[in-house]
């Protein structure tokens, strides 16, 4: 039976884990967008530095970077929950041949 407990809380603490990981990612890339017109109008000659908007480009997430973590928390969130499953399926067996 322990060894049942510590496969639940195994695929729960990752479940938990993954779901930070997408929420993360989902909230870097929420704030990565801009609107086209923006962009359109944000690039600046090439003589002309806008220091400002240098520093906010630095500042944000790689987008790249968050799509990944987005998936990779997805399958991680997936995989924790096949492992909470395998666990309950054990413990239904494990009751069934005891009774």
């Amino acid at each position: 039976m322990e060894i049942s407990a510590n496969a639940f809380n195994s695929g729960l603490n990752g479940i938990q884990a993954g779901q930070r990981r997408v929420e993360q990612a989902a909230g870097d890339i929420a704030s990565n967008t801009i609107n086209p017109a923006q962009q359109a109008n944000q690039t600046p000659p090439q003589n002309q530095v806008n220091p400002s908007s240098q520093v906010s480009e630095r500042n944000r997430p790689d987008l790249t970077e968050s799509l990944v973590a987005l998936r990779v928390g997805e399958n991680e969130v997936r995989a924790n929950a096949r492992v909470v499953d395998t666990a309950d399926e054990v413990l239904g067996t494990l009751i069934d041949t005891r009774a």
